[in-house]
């Protein structure tokens, strides 16, 4: 994980990773619930972006421990 208001580019690829696994499963949603197989690409490419914005946006706004909105604070053992 990177700091708060950090990205590293392990986050870029983790991104594409969650953006692919999103359209998948809208798209498979979609397909169940029409009953049919038929790909809607602009819905596809919609899903994978916002799946893959949401997670850029959840490590920009978290610091490496996972902490929402919470800076590094002093090293461990240290006052």
């Amino acid at each position: 994980m990177s700091k708060l208001w950090n990205l590293k580019i392990s986050d870029f690829w983790k991104g594409l990773i969650v953006a692919i696994i999103g359209s998948v499963l809208g798209m498979i949603y979609k397909t169940v619930d029409a009953g049919s197989l038929d790909f809607d690409w602009k819905f596809i490419i919609k899903a994978g972006v916002l799946a893959g914005l949401s997670y850029l946006i959840k490590n920009l706004a978290t610091n490496s421990k996972g902490e929402l909105f919470t800076g590094e604070g002093l090293p461990d053992g240290k006052k």
